[in-house]
């Protein structure tokens, strides 16, 4: 029997499988997206739209899909800067902190949220838990509705730790964008050439 032939009944085996995860992962982000409370998300893009600067701060994942979301808001012209690099200044009254963390409770999110709090600069926070420490000190709020990352028994999502929270994050953020662009006259070759020309 060839290899071809053999391997073929594990191909379709997987080939089944990735379509059933992709539903399952699909479906969970549409259900929950479907779940923001809209108001929240308006108040959140109204606070990055008013805002003088904009600095961006989370750990892991999220904070990966807060730099994507930084990235957007350079290309609509606004002045961000993500929170640990080397040349980003110091936070002011005037500013905003966006942040995110599923639990609320990541020590360094909540530490440059306070920090922020000190300084005079409003915070707006993406988590999970409406209870946290993080949430306690947002000015504006966005409760995603995901398990936690620690929460491995979780009826919420059948997805590993906080991926749904992450995925969500990253949908939200991007309508937020979108938001901000839809009341611009800009034209998406207009934002291109805010683009990093130095990659």
């Amino acid at each position: 029997m060839s290899p071809t032939a053999t391997a073929s009944p594990v191909l379709d085996d997987t080939v089944s499988a990735n379509a059933l995860n992709l539903s399952l992962v699909s479906d969970e982000i549409a259900e929950t997206a479907a779940k923001i409370d809209q108001k929240q998300l308006a108040d959140l893009t109204a606070h990055i739209g008013r805002a003088d600067r904009i600095f961006v701060a989370g750990a892991g994942r999220s904070g990966l899909v807060l730099r994507m979301a930084a990235m957007r808001l350079m290309h609509l012209g606004l002045t961000v800067h993500v929170a640990g690099d080397t040349t980003t200044p110091a936070i002011s009254s005037g500013d905003l902190l966006l942040v995110a963390s599923g639990s609320g409770t990541t020590s360094g999110v909540v530490k440059a949220a306070e920090t922020a709090a000190r300084a005079g600069a409003r915070i707006a926070a993406f988590t999970t838990n409406p209870g946290s420490p993080l949430a306690g000190l947002a000015d504006a709020l966005v409760i995603i509705p995901a398990a936690q990352k620690t929460d491995h028994g979780s009826s919420v999502s059948r997805q590993y730790s906080g991926s749904l929270f992450e995925q969500v994050l990253f949908l939200a953020t991007e309508s937020v964008f979108q938001t901000l662009w839809d009341n611009t006259d800009e034209p998406a070759e207009q934002l291109w050439l805010r683009h990093a020309n130095l990659e």
